[in-house]
C-alpha cells in the first residue's frame, strides 16, 4: 500500500480508532463466542498515554485522510508488548498490515528493546498462520476466563 504514513495517534483519533478496532474484530465474535478484549479497551487513555500509532490512508476529498489501521503497543522493561493490530477489512489484502509489523520492529528496536510479544485468541487462527511468516514463535497457550490465547514472541537482531 503505497501513500501510508504511520503516526502516533491524538485524540481526535479517537472515535476513528475505536471504528478500525471494532471493524476488524466484530467478525470474531461469534465465532469466539465473546467480544473480543481490544473492542472494550479504554481507546482515549491508550491514545493519551502515546501507546497508538495509526496509518492513514488518502481518503476522499484532497488533503483529507482516514485511519486504515493502527497499533498499540506498550514498551515494558525488557520487550515491547503488541497489544493491538487492527486494520480495516477494507483494507486486507493491501500490505498494510505489513506495514504495521515492519513499524512496531522498528519502534522496538529505537526503543532498544530486544523483543515483541503478543498473543492472540486461539480461535483467531489467521493469526497462527500470519505471525509466524513474521518471524514470531508461538511460546505458550494459557486459558484466562473465557479467552484461550497462544502468546508469541520475536527476537530482534
Amino acid at each position: 500500500m503505497t501513500n501510508q504514513r504511520i503516526r502516533p495517534a491524538v485524540a481526535t483519533d479517537v472515535p476513528e480508532v475505536k471504528a478500525v478496532i471494532d471493524a476488524a474484530f466484530r467478525p470474531y465474535i461469534a465465532r469466539i463466542g465473546v467480544v473480543p478484549v481490544p473492542m472494550e479497551a479504554d481507546h482515549a487513555a491508550n491514545v493519551a498515554a502515546g501507546r497508538v500509532f495509526v496509518a492513514e490512508e488518502p481518503h476522499g476529498a484532497a488533503g483529507t485522510a482516514r485511519v486504515a489501521g493502527l497499533v498499540v503497543v506498550e514498551p515494558r522493561e525488557d520487550h515491547l508488548y503488541l497489544d493491538i493490530i487492527a486494520v480495516r477489512p477494507d483494507a486486507h489484502g493491501t500490505g498494510l498490515g505489513r506495514l504495521l509489523l515492519e513499524f512496531v520492529d522498528a519502534h522496538a528496536r529505537a526503543l532498544g528493546l530486544p523483543e515483541i510479544r503478543l498473543y492472540t485468541n486461539a480461535m483467531m487462527w489467521e493469526n497462527q498462520q500470519i505471525y509466524p511468516k513474521f518471524g514470531y514463535e508461538a511460546v505458550e497457550r494459557r486459558v484466562t476466563g473465557p479467552y484461550d490465547r497462544i502468546h508469541y514472541r520475536k527476537r530482534l537482531d
